[in-house]
C-alpha cells in the first residue's frame, strides 16, 4: 500500500491509500466513502484484494466529509486555512472538488482507466461530479470509465419520512438560525441520525435540488443517473436496508428506468447498508462488472 497525499481542487488537503497490484496497470478504482466514514474499512480491504488479484489497483481516501467532525486544512494561494468539516459540517456539493481532485492526482501517477466506486452519500457526490462534469464539458470524463453505485438512497424523501410532520418545523427553526448567522451550530439532535449543522441540514431538506436524483418510483426519467454513459453497476443489500421499497420492486422500477445498455442493476441477498459480511460476494460482483466491460 502508499499513503497519497493530494488537493482537492478547492485547495482542501486529503490523504489516501493505493492498493497496488504486483505488476503495474493502468486501471483503477476510486473508491468515495459515505457519511461519518472513513477509507480504512473492511469492505475496502476485500474489494481491494480482489481488484488487485485482477491487476486492478484500488484507492480509497478520506475526503472532507469524513468522521463526524473535524478539521480540514485549505491551501489557498500558499496560506493555511483550517475549518470545521466532517460529516457534521460537509456540504454534499462540494464531494466534486474532492473526486476531481483525487481524479487528478490519479491522472498525475500514469492511470488512464478509473471506475469510480461510491458508498451511499458517496454514490450521490459521484453522480452529482458526473454530470457537473458533462456540463462542463470536462476532459476528466475520458478517464472514467464505469460508474459503481452501493446504495444509492434517495436522501431528501428520506429524511422527510424519517422526520414526517416535524420536517418543515426543524426546517423553520434552521431558516430561523441562518437569518441569525448561525450555520454551524447544531441541530436538535431528533433531527437527524447524527449530529449535523444547521448548514448541512438545510441542504439536505431544503436545498436539494441538486442531490435529488434517486427519487425512485416518483421520478419516472431518473434522468441524471440516465446521463451516466459508461458502464453503470448499481447495488442494494435487503436487511436493514436504506430504501423506501421492497428491494425487488425497486430493482424493477430501476432496472427499467435506467437506459444503459452496459448496466448490471441487482441486490445481494442478505446484505445490509454496509455489506457486512457479504464484502467477498460484493467484491466478486464488482470485478466481474469491470472485467466484462
Amino acid at each position: 500500500m502508499q499513503k497519497i497525499e493530494f488537493l482537492a481542487t478547492d485547495g482542501v488537503k486529503l490523504t489516501g491509500i493505493i492498493y497496488k497490484s504486483e505488476n503495474k496497470t493502468e486501471n483503477i478504482i476510486l473508491s468515495i466513502h459515505g457519511m461519518s466514514s472513513n477509507c480504512l474499512k473492511k469492505r475496502e480491504d476485500i474489494i481491494a484484494n480482489y481488484a488487485n488479484n485482477n491487476n486492478i489497483d484500488y484507492f480509497c481516501f478520506n475526503n472532507r466529509g469524513s468522521e463526524l467532525v473535524k478539521y480540514n486544512k485549505k491551501i489557498i494561494n500558499g496560506e493555511k486555512q483550517e475549518f470545521l468539516g466532517g460529516t457534521t459540517y460537509e456540504d454534499v456539493l462540494e464531494g466534486y472538488e474532492d473526486i476531481v481532485g483525487a481524479i487528478l492526482k490519479l491522472k498525475e501517477l500514469g492511470y488512464k482507466n478509473i471506475y469510480l466506486q461510491g458508498h451511499s452519500l458517496g454514490c450521490t457526490k459521484i453522480v452529482y461530479t458526473y454530470n457537473e462534469l458533462i456540463v462542463e464539458k470536462d476532459d476528466v470524463l475520458e478517464t472514467i470509465k464505469g460508474i459503481i453505485l452501493l446504495s444509492l438512497i434517495d436522501i431528501p424523501r428520506t429524511l422527510s419520512i424519517y422526520l414526517g410532520n416535524k420536517l418543515n418545523q426543524y426546517i423553520q427553526y434552521a431558516e430561523q438560525k441562518e437569518s441569525e448567522g448561525k450555520k454551524d451550530e447544531l441541530m436538535p439532535k431528533e433531527a437527524f441520525i447524527h449530529p449535523i449543522s444547521i448548514k448541512s441540514f438545510l441542504r439536505y431538506a431544503r436545498d436539494n435540488e441538486e442531490i435529488n436524483f434517486a427519487n425512485y418510483g416518483q421520478d419516472k426519467k431518473l434522468e441524471k443517473l440516465n446521463n451516466i454513459e459508461v458502464p453503470l453497476f448499481m447495488r442494494w443489500g435487503n436487511n436493514k436496508e436504506m430504501i423506501l421499497q421492497n428491494v425487488d420492486e425497486l430493482i424493477n422500477i430501476v432496472n427499467n428506468t435506467i437506459t444503459n445498455k452496459n448496466k448490471d442493476i441487482n441486490y445481494i441477498d442478505g446484505a445490509n447498508h454496509s455489506y457486512t459480511g457479504k464484502e467477498i460476494e460484493l467484491a466478486e460482483q464488482i470485478i466481474k462488472f469491470i472485467k466484462s466491460n
